[in-house]
């Protein structure tokens, strides 16, 4: 594969070193962006990664510029929500992709980002996965083993979670700390026995390992993990109408996954450099959500009902909290202030 995207790590320390490359396509200004005619800002500063999820469909296809002709869209390809949330505490970025672990940690101290989730990119499915050489038969097989993932990602979360549920000890375990490029590299050298990754690394070792369990199964026992929008509190409230319209285009581009997914496939393909064929595999591994989804119970909900997504981070944190790699998971109720469901409502009915 041409692209491997390394999107969800939260870094545990030196917060900014890992985000230097990103941040330099970045302004530093932490507020470059006066407003222009209509109340819009002058520039848009996005955080994207290469997932094949309506995100990739709305830059391949220029909607968003399209829909605000007095702004510029600039677009800077992050390699993980770490990364995003280091840029967003610097100021550098107003909207970026970040992972449900890293958002459950940005939301705690002691991070405590001023951001908010005002929508979901995609629910992970098989499209995350634990995969290893084919001798290894079940997750007991992995006590001794060499199993790498990036730490403090939704795979991190995932792997730990796995072990839990099947009660393996996690210090049985060689838990390594990988990224997905570095990831790919070791198992091609045999220097690993397996890995928690996600897609494009995900199929290059589908294609000689045997897959032990993904996270749409793990979902299924109450651990989801998703791929979540954030944006700073700052812009949120100063740009609301901005903010309105990119919810817009989201959502337009899920329902275009629906109405014609080869359309959908051919924009992802042209992001991720793979055939179209493949890109529409990758595609299908996700659960997209539209707007009035995202507005259900299960997800986002309304300003009058805040969905299970502030209860899901919340258990994230919580879990992370247990395994020592958060100091202490917040209220349920600062996730609840932290998903954006004003700016949903307001999209849906704009």
């Amino acid at each position: 594969m041409t692209h491997l995207v390394d999107r969800r790590r939260l870094l545990l320390g030196a917060l900014g070193l890992a985000a230097a490359p990103a941040l330099a396509a970045c302004t530093g200004d932490p507020d470059p962006a006066p407003a222009g005619p209509g109340g819009a800002p002058k520039q848009l500063r996005i955080g994207y990664q290469l997932i094949p999820n309506g995100d990739l469909i709305v830059k391949d296809l220029g909607w968003l510029e399209a829909a605000l002709p007095g702004t510029t869209v600039v677009w800077s390809k992050f390699d993980s929500g770490g990364d995003v949330n280091t840029a967003i505490l610097a100021g550098s970025l107003d909207i970026g992709l970040a992972g449900s672990s890293p958002v459950a940690r940005g939301l705690a101290a002691p991070l405590n980002i001023p951001y908010a989730v005002p929508w979901i990119f995609d629910v992970i499915g098989d499209n995350e996965s634990l995969v290893v050489k084919p001798n290894i038969s079940d997750l007991a097989g992995l006590a001794g083993k060499k199993i790498a993932t990036p730490f403090s990602s939704t795979s991190h979360y995932s792997l730990l979670a796995a072990l839990a549920g099947a009660g393996v000890p996690e210090s049985s375990v060689k838990i390594i700390d990988l990224e997905p490029p570095e990831i790919q590299a070791a198992w091609q050298r045999g220097d690993i026995d397996g890995a928690y990754v996600w897609t494009p690394v995900l199929a290059e070792l589908r294609k000689t390992g045997k897959v032990l369990t993904t996270s749409r199964e793990l979902a299924g026992k109450g651990k989801l993990t998703a791929d979540l929008a954030v944006v700073r509190t700052a812009f949120l409230q100063q740009y609301p109408q901005t903010l309105t319209t990119w919810i817009r285009q989201q959502d337009r581009a899920v329902k275009l996954v629906r109405s014609d997914k080869t359309a959908a496939a051919q924009a992802i393909s042209r992001q991720l450099n793979l055939d179209a064929d493949e890109a529409g595999a990758q595609l299908s591994e996700l659960v997209l959500l539209d707007a009035a989804e995202q507005a259900g119970a299960d997800y986002l909900g309304t300003p009058a009902a805040p969905g299970k997504l502030a209860e899901n981070l919340h258990d994230a944190a919580e879990f992370l909290t247990a395994q020592g790699k958060l100091p202490a998971a917040p209220g349920l109720d600062a996730y609840r202030k932290g998903l954006a469901v004003q700016a949903l409502a307001d999209a849906r009915t704009a």
